[in-house]
């Protein structure tokens, strides 16, 4: 269910992950209810598929929080891209990719449960040079990127005769 503006919250983390599960879960939902034709075709022509949305929204979210907020060190942080195009192997599946998905929701999770949003980043790569952001900021950053990805998704999904809406 989408997370009502007046349900209340404990605390701003809780209503940004309220946010986050959502959008997450969404995507997970509209992926799964795809034929297995869907999954690594292209309806836009730009060519990405949805396998390839949910394994870039996995990286997306690994590189802001442990990458960028965390400090982290990744070997690849953008192996989610081969030649400058969101990319997934043969081998890669549909319930895997969903699975890291999840599992990087549940890193975010942990993070916000321990972490005050006013918490600065620590410094590293993933900030270009800048000054780490806060991490209401990174969360904010990733609702933005979750939505217009659902977004995009959706219609992909309905000229697919999937699901529509949520």
């Amino acid at each position: 269910m989408f997370p009502e503006p007046t349900a209340p919250a404990a605390s701003r983390g809780e209503v940004l992950l309220r946010y986050l599960d959502f959008f997450r879960d969404s995507v997970i939902g509209k992926v799964t209810a795809l034929p297995d034709a869907e999954l690594r075709s292209s309806r836009v022509p730009s060519g990405w598929t949805p396998l390839e949305l949910v394994k870039h929204l996995t990286f997306a979210e690994r590189r802001w929080i442990e990458w960028g907020f965390e400090g982290r060190r990744f070997e690849n942080p953008w192996g989610d891209r081969t030649d400058g195009r969101w990319y997934v192997a043969p081998e890669e599946t549909r319930d895997d990719l969903v699975a890291a998905l999840r599992a990087q929701g549940r890193h975010t999770s942990e993070v916000v449960a321990i972490t005050p949003l006013e918490q600065v980043g620590e410094p590293g790569p993933r900030w270009k040079g800048a000054e780490p952001a806060t991490l209401e900021r990174v969360l904010l950053h990733l609702v933005q990127e979750y939505a217009r990805h659902l977004g995009q998704l959706d219609i992909v999904v309905e000229q697919a005769d999937g699901p529509t809406g949520k």
